[in-house]
């Protein structure tokens, strides 16, 4: 295992760094917040907290909760025009410093496309580099399930995306930056993780991510000192 001074050599030579979206990029949990919205928040809320604590799959917990809420392409969109995603303070200057050292920044979240398309875009990150959930409309626009086949709806699906990115692009060293286990899951693959708790503090990350962060200026000023 890499020591911090080890994994703080490596953030530094990334040729990558993946993020996770929701809590960690941006302040909430965008299926909390599509519940809400929708109406069922309490319901969903409680579903999330058996979830993060049981034994349940992350496709069956993400089958569940949106068998509940079942959102519309119009509720979806009028989400994120009314109550657009809020950036985590520093997450702007961080992908930008990370841009400008010529790194490729990925999101990689299990949360869904559109919103995590709108949060790119904010970013400078080309869509090309967000992989999420993509949830499914009839042509009605009413909910019609989610796409089962992207990686991100499994358990270990982030894993899989940076081990995907690794051979497609022949990155030597891949950053994961993220609040939750299945973050700190992917690691490895990925050389690194570093754990994030500026917006929600996950016991089990904490107490085992060697590095852990409480805001996006720990890590710009790795970036300054060299």
């Amino acid at each position: 295992m890499a020591s911090l001074l080890e994994m703080k050599e490596i953030f530094r030579n990334a040729d990558a760094v993946c993020f996770d979206v929701d809590s960690t990029v941006i302040r909430e949990e965008g299926i909390d917040e599509l519940a809400k919205f929708c109406g069922v928040g309490d319901a969903v809320a409680e579903m999330t907290r058996r979830a993060m604590g049981g034994t349940v799959t992350f496709k069956a917990a993400l089958t569940a909760r949106l068998g509940l809420i079942r959102p519309s392409y119009e509720q979806v969109q009028k989400l994120i025009s009314d109550n657009p995603p809020q950036l985590t303070p520093g997450i702007r200057e961080l992908v930008s410093r990370l841009h400008q050292r010529g790194v490729q920044v990925f999101l990689v979240s299990g949360g869904f496309q559109s919103i995590v398309e709108h949060v790119a875009s904010q970013l400078n990150i080309p869509t090309a580099n967000v992989f999420a959930n993509r949830l499914k409309f009839y042509f009605n626009g009413e909910y019609a399930g989610f796409d089962e086949t992207q990686p991100t709806a499994e358990s270990g699906g982030k894993g899989k995306v940076i081990a995907h990115l690794k051979e497609q692009f022949h990155f030597k060293k891949i950053v994961m930056i993220g609040d939750g286990a299945t973050d700190m899951e992917a690691c490895p693959p990925a050389d690194c993780f570093i754990g994030f708790g500026g917006n929600v503090i996950r016991k089990q990350v904490k107490e085992k991510a060697k590095w852990y962060i409480t805001h996006f200026d720990e890590l710009l000023k790795e970036l300054e000192e060299r």
